[in-house]
């Protein structure tokens, strides 16, 4: 399992990180890691986690740890 990070000034795990994108709970957790991007609105540090919100799908999605930006994968 990866690594906590600080997201808005709050430790989280891996989990919690998806979470946080998605919104609601996750199933399981792949990886998180630092995206090669700043954030479109207010500059800040890119992370991306990959996740399974439910058996039939698997999402990457991305999260600034500086604000409440974040966005997924999906179509």
């Amino acid at each position: 399992m990866s690594e906590n990070r600080v997201v808005q000034g709050r430790m989280v795990t891996a989990k919690k990180l998806a979470e946080l994108v998605e919104g609601d709970s996750v199933m399981e957790v792949d990886t998180i890691a630092e995206a090669d991007e700043s954030c479109p609105e207010c500059g800040g540090n890119v992370l991306t986690v990959t996740y399974m919100p439910s058996v039939t799908e698997l999402v990457t999605g991305r999260k600034c740890q500086d604000c409440d930006w974040s966005e997924t994968d999906r179509d």
